[in-house]
């Protein structure tokens, strides 16, 4: 899905340039946000042109947000909150959308879902010896990006025509890749905190036994 939870909190020490809530990048990003519920609905109700239109407005959003914070120096706590979690609600909404068409297997949401329950419980224990977050990993990224457009790319393979034809092996490709990235990140992520956890869990300081 979009950003991982474990790299969320790194990304979130990168140069601030503003602590600004109204620039021009978060509004973008808060109209993103509203075209969450509109996308659902639309999927819903199998009007999919109109949802992958407003997919496409999404996107361009996504990306003059972040070129014009670059740009002008408009980065903000607030912006790399909003950005990540409209990525993981468009991900989500196209999930429960197509899932409840029956064109992926309610089974396929869950393995996904079991993947966040898994990162959510790492997060806590490594909070629990005092680390914040994880390294971003380059794996965690390509599978953002591989679970970005694989169902919006199987939701366009749902069109009776050549495009639909050609979309459909185009967004499962993605979409297997996506899954099994996602799943690989997770393990790196775990590799990761392993050390960490027993280095907190045997630290006086963390433990409670002393000061």
């Amino acid at each position: 899905m979009a950003q991982d939870e474990a790299a969320r909190a790194v990304e979130g020490a990168e140069q601030v340039d503003t602590d600004r809530i109204l620039t021009v990048p978060n509004v973008l990003s808060g109209l993103r946000l509203v075209g969450v519920p509109i996308f659902l609905w639309l999927i819903l109700r199998g009007d999919d042109g109109w949802a992958l239109f407003v997919l496409a407005v999404s996107g361009i959003t996504d990306y003059l947000d972040g070129k014009i914070a670059r740009r002008f120096h408009l980065v903000s706590r607030v912006g790399q909150l909003l950005d990540p979690m409209a990525d993981r609600l468009y991900i989500a909404s196209t999930l429960i959308g197509l899932a409840w068409r029956s064109i992926i297997p309610w089974w396929l949401v869950g393995l996904l879902l079991l993947r966040e329950v898994v990162m959510a419980v790492l997060l806590i224990l490594l909070k629990r010896v005092g680390q914040v977050g994880l390294p971003v990993h380059f794996v965690g990224k390509a599978a953002t990006f591989n679970l970005l457009y694989a169902f919006p790319v199987i939701l366009l393979g749902q069109q009776p025509n050549t495009v639909g034809t050609v979309a459909l092996p185009i967004g499962w490709a993605f979409a297997w890749w996506g899954v099994g990235l996602y799943w690989l990140s997770a393990i790196l992520y775990a590799g990761q905190a392993l050390p960490l956890l027993r280095r907190g869990q045997s630290s006086p300081a963390l433990d409670g036994t002393s000061g």
